[in-house]
């Protein structure tokens, strides 16, 4: 059995193989149970959560990730997930692969992202704005130069010193990017914009968008967690990874409650636009929004690909 630390799982996943091994996942035949989600409860600070997450496929392979996630960790310096993930031989169950979870949890969500915005950005997007600069919000600036032509990347960031961070580990990947103190005043400048918080509440307004952007949301796992508002929900045409966005994530869970959001307004899961091989944006004014909550065929993809890049 091959075991992949942090660095060894990170070469075993480029991005650019990667969004291309997500696509191929998405295509094939495969089960994906909804995660489990299991509250630790504190007394004294937000719960943390115990997800589970399986997949598999009739034939070749299966695995299943555990993670870990404690929102008290920034207070300490630390990441907020933690995991790793197994990879079996789905005909003999023989584990063949433990890889850095968190690291092929942060390059999928990335690089599934990445696969949204090839499909339904405007081809031309030139400047990127990232909110939240955590281990995800780092790996969406390298995923996205890989389907977008990307020459500008902005970040924000609650606390400037994680910005500023990002950016000067970004700069360590040649790309220049820039701390921006504003989110409303960024997003007048972008062409893109990603979401990768842990926010409660929305921390992407719907008036603050104009016309031809395209909204990648990341961050809300949880019907209480949100990072945009109704009126963004609304002005967009909506995409979600799966209809597990339907129920897990208060950006699409409380529209649909409440009305603002029908379910006929969802235009189309990830895999939807994949088997199809179109790209759908209708014209240059639309603006699109994908509701990325992270599934299980990602990671199956993700640790398919480390296998035979390291075999």
């Amino acid at each position: 059995m091959k075991i992949l630390d942090l660095p060894a799982t990170r070469d075993a996943l480029p991005y650019k193989d990667l969004i291309d091994a997500l696509e191929e996942g998405f295509r094939g035949d495969y089960d994906a149970p909804l995660r489990h989600h299991h509250y630790l409860k504190n007394e004294a600070a937000e719960d943390d959560v115990l997800l589970l997450m399986p997949a598999w496929r009739n034939e070749g392979y299966g695995g299943i990730k555990l993670v870990n996630v404690v929102p008290g960790n920034a207070k300490r310096g630390r990441a907020a997930l933690s995991s790793s993930y197994v990879l079996f031989d789905r005909e003999t169950g023989e584990h063949l692969l433990i890889a850095d979870g968190g690291e092929l949890t942060a390059r999928r969500t990335a690089a599934a992202s990445a696969l949204a915005a090839r499909r339904l950005a405007r081809p031309e997007s030139a400047t990127h704005l990232i909110v939240g600069a955590g281990r995800v919000g780092f790996n969406l600036a390298l995923a996205y130069r890989e389907v977008l032509p990307i020459t500008r990347t902005l970040v924000f960031d609650i606390n400037p010193d994680n910005a500023a961070r990002m950016v000067g580990s970004l700069a360590e990947e040649g790309i220049a990017a820039e701390v921006v103190e504003s989110v409303q005043q960024a997003t007048a400048e972008a062409d893109v914009i990603s979401c990768a918080t842990l926010a409660r509440t929305p921390v992407l307004l719907g008036e603050w968008l104009r016309p031809g952007q395209h909204v990648d949301l990341i961050g809300s796992f949880t019907p209480e967690m949100r990072e945009v508002d109704d009126a963004a929900v609304s002005r967009a045409s909506v995409y979600v990874d799966t209809q597990d966005a339907l129920v897990e994530s208060g950006d699409i869970k409380t529209p649909l409650e409440t009305g603002v959001l029908q379910s006929s307004d969802i235009l189309a899961t990830l895999k939807e636009l994949c088997d199809s091989g179109k790209f759908p944006r209708r014209c240059a004014e639309e603006i699109t929004l994908f509701k990325g909550v992270g599934t299980a065929i990602e990671d199956l993809s993700a640790a398919i690909l480390a296998l035979k890049s390291t075999s």
